[in-house]
């Protein structure tokens, strides 16, 4: 019992892992953050935050020993090893997964003795079977980004290391490989710091949140517990920081007044009180500048149509076409069967998250959307005029030019929603300076050529939003806001994202794919991963019964292709219904469109009576068309 408690104590007393001790780093005119203090401890799951521009990469690539700060001192504990990856993983031309990691090991300054036993090459595949690597002999460099990120952060443990500092990690995995990474950082000995906006990725994996902000006094806010105790303690801290500041404001109202009245006698102790509120001006003046804090203004213009039928797929299947690039792990998909027997309609309103594994075709059915390329099968009608607005995951910007020319291409304003803005106040909508439209586009961020894509998105009125993982490198508020325009906006929305939370607050129907050719509709993720583990299992029991050599002779229609669990056929009424219904449909459109236009009668609109009886024509025609094209929706998943 006495060696425990030893032990308890020797554990206590020992140094942090890293300690950092008002570290200040500045990049031109301002500094990214003042005087910071913080410390790493034995076992620490952190999860750091902050706005875009706040310094968490920077501060983070401090830690590590990256780079180093204007001011204050980083000491690491003697003999401590610190892992870092950084956003952007990249790795040299030919070498393989195999060699990255050779070279790891052979670099890895690790106590020899504790792999005695054990040889080279069981250690390589057994770090490559942990992350998923199924061919070792892979080009490093020709894995998507989620892959890439895989092995950056593999390459890391070789060193096994008393802590790992992540920044942005979930930036390009898959919702998969995410999940590998939540299991990974949950079950790992050594202490974690963790740059991430992934709010369920918090959740999962940090017992402690700093968010790196200057509306707090000490430049920071720490708070031990998961991301959702952080949120509550971080309500009462601005909250009590709101109040401190009122009451501060009203002292030196009142003492502005004394002031001004001009005091006869200049005795001492008027001159402490004249001391006194010239500091609580200035203690004022500062807390005003540090609480000011901008929000990026996000509002999606849409079109005026009133068409309710956008888009709509029958029996949709999608080769990978030639020359696309390899998947997730180098290997060739051309030729490969992504998907078969999609058969969907896209609405006015609906809000739709495609997920899927890397390569299972969440891009391919964007282009198939857009009219850039054609079905393998079936047949995909859109509207007449279809307005579609397509931000890519790629942040394709023009690096020669200037911020302004990004922001306003043909002059000095833009037209939005009617009226001309001229593209200073336009770039303060989105959190730039006038002192940054005339910086070239390649000194932007992530965060700010997010925005950016984001703003010249905002121009172009929409029928259909589609986004291709447009929350990378957004802060954490910006999502907030980016969630609540997407609510909003009137249009459909087509989201790709592997933001989790973005993903179930925004979607009323997930589109999922498997990576094996299927597609389903669901309420929401959760459904699909439950569809997604039986999908794996029955591919599981295939291959087992091969194996076994049994008959691999398999029905065709045996998996699900548009939900979880077995298809129901449609009854011989509901295949009635199904055949009529297309033209109930288009007569409900034309009855909608003319009770629109009724409305809008100019006759109509000035006579109170006529205009109330209008509208609640209206409301019926409208109630009546939502329950028809939800009816179809409904018969042809059935159908399909």
């Amino acid at each position: 019992m006495g060696l425990v408690l030893s032990n308890k104590v020797l554990l206590e007393e020992m140094p942090p892992i890293l300690n950092a001790q008002l570290v200040t780093k500045q990049f031109g005119a301002k500094p990214l953050f003042q005087n910071i203090s913080l410390t790493v401890e034995e076992g620490a799951r952190i999860g750091l935050i902050g706005p875009n521009g706040a310094g968490k990469s920077t501060l983070l690539a401090i830690l590590a020993g990256q780079v180093e700060p204007d001011s204050g001192e980083l000491a690491v504990r003697k003999r401590a090893r610190a892992a870092y990856v950084p956003q952007d993983s990249r790795f040299a031309p030919g070498l393989t997964i195999r060699q990255v990691l050779e070279r790891a090991l052979a670099t890895a300054h690790v106590n020899e003795s504790e792999r005695e036993g054990r040889e080279r090459e069981g250690l390589i595949r057994e770090l490559g079977g942990r992350a998923g690597f199924a061919d070792l002999t892979a080009e490093a460099a020709a894995l998507s980004g989620g892959w890439r990120k895989r092995l950056a952060i593999t390459e890391a443990l070789v060193s096994e290391p008393e802590v790992m500092l992540l920044d942005e990690p979930t930036n390009h995995l898959d919702l998969a490989g995410i999940e590998w990474l939540e299991e990974l950082l949950n079950s790992a000995s050594f202490a974690v710091v963790t740059v991430s906006h992934d709010r369920y990725f918090l959740e999962s994996t940090s017992s402690e949140i700093i968010e790196l902000n200057r509306v707090y006094a000490d430049g920071l806010l720490r708070v031990k517990g998961n991301f959702s105790r952080f949120l509550e303690e971080k309500q009462a801290y601005l909250e009590s920081q709101n109040r401190q500041q009122e009451s501060l404001r009203n002292q030196v109202r009142t003492e502005i007044e004394w002031l001004r009245r001009g005091p006869k006698a200049r005795t001492t102790k008027s001159k402490a009180r004249i001391d006194t509120a010239h500091a609580m001006i200035g203690q004022l003046a500062e807390m005003n500048a540090r609480t000011a804090v901008a929000t990026a203004g996000i509002d999606f213009e849409a079109s005026l149509r009133k068409t309710k039928r956008l888009v709509e797929f029958k029996g949709v299947a999608c080769d990978v076409p030639g020359g696309e690039t390899p998947d997730e792990q180098g290997k060739s998909l051309t030729g490969r069967r992504l998907f078969t027997g999609l058969n969907f309609i896209l609405t006015a309103g609906m809000k739709v998250g495609l997920v899927g594994p890397n390569g299972s075709g969440k891009t391919t059915l964007l282009r198939l959307l857009r009219g850039e390329m054609e079905p393998a099968e079936g047949s995909i009608r859109r509207a007449e005029a279809l307005r579609l607005v397509y931000f890519s995951q790629m942040r394709t910007l023009d690096e020669s030019q200037t911020l302004r020319r990004a922001l306003a291409p043909e002059g000095d304003s833009v037209m939005y929603q009617g009226r001309l803005v001229h593209v200073a106040s336009w770039a303060a909508r989105f959190l730039f300076s006038s002192e940054q439209l005339n910086q070239p586009v390649k000194n932007l961020s992530g965060g700010e050529r997010a925005r950016v894509l984001i703003a010249k998105l905002m121009l172009e009125p929409a029928d259909v939003l589609l986004l291709d993982e447009p929350t990378n490198d957004l802060d954490i508020p910006t999502l907030e806001i980016l969630e609540d325009n997407l609510l909003e906006f009137p249009g459909a929305l087509m989201l790709v994202t592997h933001d989790r939370y973005l993903l179930n607050r925004v979607s009323s129907t997930v589109l999922g794919l498997d990576g094996r050719g299927h597609i389903g509709r669901f309420a929401d993720y959760a459904q699909w991963e439950d569809w997604l583990a039986e999908q794996d299992e029955l591919a599981q029991s295939k291959t087992e019964r091969r194996a076994d050599g049994s008959s691999s002779a398999q029905r065709t229609g045996a998996e699900p292709a548009q939900g979880a669990g077995a298809k129901k056929k449609l009854s011989y009424l509901e295949a009635r219904e199904f055949a009529a219904i297309e033209q109930r449909v288009e007569a409900s459109d034309a009855r909608l469109s003319a009770a629109h236009e009724r409305v809008e009668h100019p006759e109509i609109a000035t006579n109170a009576a006529a205009l109330q009886e209008a509208l609640k024509e209206l409301d019926a025609a409208q109630h009546e068309n939502d329950a028809l094209y939800a009816r179809w929706a409904e018969l042809t998943e059935k159908a399909g």
